[in-house]
């Protein structure tokens, strides 16, 4: 299969972790990481639930996915997250050794592959990381902005 047509089918699984969070009552991010076509691990917002302020989908799934593996290093792999990783998300991106990051929606106020700060490419740091940006673009930010609207 092409990367294109992995990368949407992928985002969807993480668009539905998403709709899970949502269901939750939390933010609603999902992440999945993924290698050779095979689902690793999996997480969705859960920092309310959990009473952990580092309970971040892509934080989750990394979790998961070192554990499906037994090795905190994931090479080889691809996140998927349905929300522009933030700083503390990419950090962790950057020492699990993740290849590449594909989100949907751009995070104007936190995010960190580009929007506000470039920590996964910037090249200061000891690892760079791939990025692909908006896939799915318009249902997450979609999802995104009708929560907030719900909440105020």
């Amino acid at each position: 299969m092409d990367e294109e047509h992995d990368d949407f089918r992928f985002m969807q699984h993480a668009l539905r972790l998403a709709a899970r969070a949502e269901e939750e009552g939390e933010v609603p991010v999902g992440a999945v990481v993924v290698r050779e076509g095979k689902v690793l691990g999996e997480g969705w917002n859960r920092p309310i639930g959990l009473r952990d302020p580092t309970a971040h989908a892509e934080i989750l799934a990394l979790r998961d996915a070192a554990r499906a593996v037994d090795n905190y290093r994931l090479a080889g792999t691809t996140l998927y997250a349905t929300l522009e990783p933030c700083a503390m998300c990419s950090g962790a991106i950057i020492h699990a050794r993740v290849a590449r990051v594909v989100y949907a929606a751009r995070d104007p106020r936190a995010g960190a592959a580009g929007s506000v700060f470039d920590i996964l490419t910037g090249g200061r740091l000891n690892h760079r990381v791939e990025v692909t940006g908006g896939v799915c673009a318009t249902a997450a930010a979609t999802r995104l902005q009708q929560f907030f609207r719900a909440r105020r």
